[in-house]
């Protein structure tokens, strides 16, 4: 069996789409010797590289995965319906676009799927840091997607919250505003139509003290900011 035709089972095995890491973890079972050079990784890049720009077996979904040709994408359309999908879509995005600025990244919902991939598979954090008190930590590590920084001790970047009902948004704030005391941005995605109601409880008490911390943006705008990176490099979202 070829290293192309390796990888083509790996995706085949997961459904069409699968994460360097799943490629990573399971080729072995089809090309038992592939790991014998030191740059076996590189080798697999290199192979799969060039097969999606011969657009005839793969590629590329997004900013970090890769599928069969014929693997069919979720439509934004189909999961503007769904609520429960849509969240963990943009809980994925955000995951992707972490990634992508090198940082690390955590999501509170592993379990959760994206483009049929857990979020596990593409958050390079299994487990919160402990960068501070435990009572603060075990709060923190339910919010929806976190980044930390990659070098050094770990402490959070940026916070993610999803918004997609507004019985969700209480909670959601009370988790973020816990890291109040640290030097980050607060994030808070929603449907269009819950801006309104979400920037009306920023100007409440407790958050109207630091409602500069908080940004509001619709799914629009990160959907935007995923398709091209690249273009958007100056835009906040992507600071840290």
């Amino acid at each position: 069996m070829t290293k192309v035709e390796a990888i083509k089972k790996v995706l085949e095995d997961n459904g069409g789409i699968a994460t360097w890491n799943i490629i990573y973890n399971q080729i072995e079972k089809y090309y038992p010797g592939i790991k014998s050079s030191n740059e076996w990784e590189v080798g697999i890049r290199g192979v799969l590289y060039r097969e999606i720009k011969r657009n005839k077996i793969f590629k590329k979904v997004g900013l970090s995965l890769y599928a069969l040709l014929d693997y069919k994408e979720e439509k934004i359309e189909d999961l503007k319906q769904d609520k429960i999908r849509m969240h963990s879509h943009i809980e994925g995005v955000c995951i992707e676009i972490g990634n992508f600025l090198k940082l690390k990244t955590y999501t509170s919902d592993p379990t959760a799927r994206y483009n049929n991939i857990a979020l596990s598979e593409i958050s390079t954090l299994s487990s919160i840091p402990d960068f501070t008190y435990k009572e603060i930590v075990d709060k923190a590590k339910r919010i929806d997607v976190l980044w930390f920084n990659d070098k050094g001790y770990r402490f959070p970047k940026k916070a993610i919250e999803v918004v997609d009902s507004i019985s969700t948004l209480e909670p959601s704030l009370k988790r973020i505003f816990q890291l109040v005391e640290f030097n980050l941005s607060f994030y808070i995605l929603c449907n269009n139509e819950h801006m309104k109601k979400v920037d009306k409880e920023l100007n409440a008490e407790p958050y109207k003290r630091i409602k500069d911390r908080f940004i509001v943006r619709d799914y629009d705008y990160i959907l935007n900011i995923y398709k091209n990176p690249f273009n958007n490099l100056n835009d906040d979202f992507l600071q840290f």
